[in-house]
């Protein structure tokens, strides 16, 4: 009661100060009202007995890590997509055009409730973990059983759940199917008993984009011809920065211009609303192979980017192709205490990723690709260009290097099968 009563009074300022702040950026009052489930109508109910479940990711790593075990449903399930942020929204609105797609609802009764009458799933499946106690108490009130697929929890947050004590009910949820053994031991902790809790692997790894896929030969031409790549001699050395964050992207130019100034830079930042600021802070120091081009205004005006200018990236849902244009990778929020982001795309599509120390979030993952030898970590900025020379002076090591990230994720794969299996046995979902 406590909980709903401040969830409430949270809400009951927050709304307006959104929709106040929508004036200006209209995209805000637009999330607010979604979160409040406005504009969401009663889905259709299932045909031929068949059973609805919802599948939840927060943002955009989420929605694409559940793209085979939503593939893998969808032939016996009708399938609804949830996710919070916009652009895990959009994300999943382009990996599942023929699946509806929905906000997740914010955490107050009454807006849980009218979510829950109008989706009425019969199974939750929360990708990684997003557990809020009103929706966790509904969809225990309603029978449906909830699990937590390919989950993960860092050490950080699971400090953070810790101080909340009984919220926010971890006891409600049926099924815990982990990552590995660190994340299942903090998941049982947190539950209060290791019984509903399963090491089933990374669902994400069953999902990546490899080299060679099908149907990817010709939408890579087009991006590199798009990128002013293609056809160009010298070929140049293409370097994308992937998911960068606030101020990266200007150490990732110095250190790659100090150290390769004829390379192709791309940059895609996390978050593209920020690329008018990047785009601004690259374009201070007056030299115009420094200044920026942003992809989508090339597109709107129909140009093909000049090569020797920093190519900055303000679309959704194109990184992990971009990744296969490349041929060094930088994942962002790594040279901050961020902790990293994910640098499993590039090594998939066999390409040599490179990041600084602040890789928290991502520990398994870089020890994996560390061990095979297919990643680089750097101490700070100012090694970040040594690395980038190294590989662009040294093509074997690159292959190699490619080839050994192909081989360790390969080996990852199966989780998707695993997973399903544990839903099967302990929530019924078969």
């Amino acid at each position: 009661m406590l909980y709903d009563v401040a969830i409430g009074l949270v809400w009951a300022v927050m709304l307006p100060l959104f929709l106040l702040a929508g004036v200006l950026k209209p995209r805000l009052a637009r999330k607010a009202l979604s979160l409040s489930t406005v504009g969401l109508t009663r889905l259709s109910p299932t045909g031929s007995g068949r059973k609805r479940v919802l599948v939840h990711g927060v943002s955009v790593g989420e929605i694409k890590a559940s793209q085979s075990l939503v593939h893998a449903l969808q032939e016996r399930y009708e399938v609804v997509v949830s996710a919070f942020s916009d652009t895990g929204m959009q994300v999943a609105r382009q990996l599942f055009p023929e699946i509806e797609v929905v906000r997740y609802p914010f955490d107050f009764a009454p807006i849980v409730t009218r979510f829950w009458r109008l989706v009425c799933p019969d199974f939750v499946l929360l990708v990684e973990l997003e557990a809020w106690p009103c929706f966790l108490r509904a969809a225990n009130r309603r029978g449906a059983p909830v699990a937590v697929v390919s989950g993960r929890i860092t050490e950080q947050s699971f400090r953070r759940y810790q101080l909340f004590g009984a919220l926010p009910e971890f006891g409600r949820i049926s099924l815990f199917a982990a990552q590995d053994e660190a994340y299942a031991a903090r998941f049982a902790a947190l539950a209060g008993s290791s019984a509903r809790v399963l090491v089933t692997g990374n669902v994400k790894v069953d999902g990546l984009r490899g080299a060679g896929d099908s149907d990817s030969d010709g939408r890579l031409q087009r991006l590199r011809e798009e990128v002013g790549v293609e056809g160009v001699t010298p070929a140049p050395f293409v370097i994308v920065a992937g998911s960068t964050h606030e101020p990266e992207e200007e150490a990732f130019v110095a250190a790659a211009r100090g150290a390769l100034p004829d390379a192709r830079l791309i940059l895609v930042p996390r978050h593209p609303e920020r690329a008018e600021a990047v785009q601004e802070a690259l374009s201070r120091g007056g030299v115009p192979d420094h200044a920026p081009e942003r992809l989508s205004e090339l597109r709107a005006q129909g140009r093909r980017a000049d090569p020797r200018r920093p190519l900055l990236v303000d679309t959704i849902g194109e990184l992990e192709e971009l990744y296969g244009v490349a041929d060094a990778v930088f994942i962002g929020g790594s040279l901050i205490p961020h902790g990293g982001q994910n640098m499993m795309e590039p090594a998939a599509q066999g390409v040599p990723v490179v990041y600084g120390p602040h890789v928290d979030n991502f520990l398994n993952e870089t020890q994996m690709l560390e061990a095979a030898g297919a990643a680089l970590r750097v101490p700070d900025a100012a090694s970040l260009g040594d690395a980038l020379g190294t590989l662009a002076g040294d093509p074997g090591m690159r292959r190699r290097m490619g080839k050994a990230g192909r081989k360790a994720l390969r080996a990852e794969r199966g989780a998707t099968v695993a997973t399903l299996e544990a839903l099967s046995a302990r929530i019924g979902l078969a």
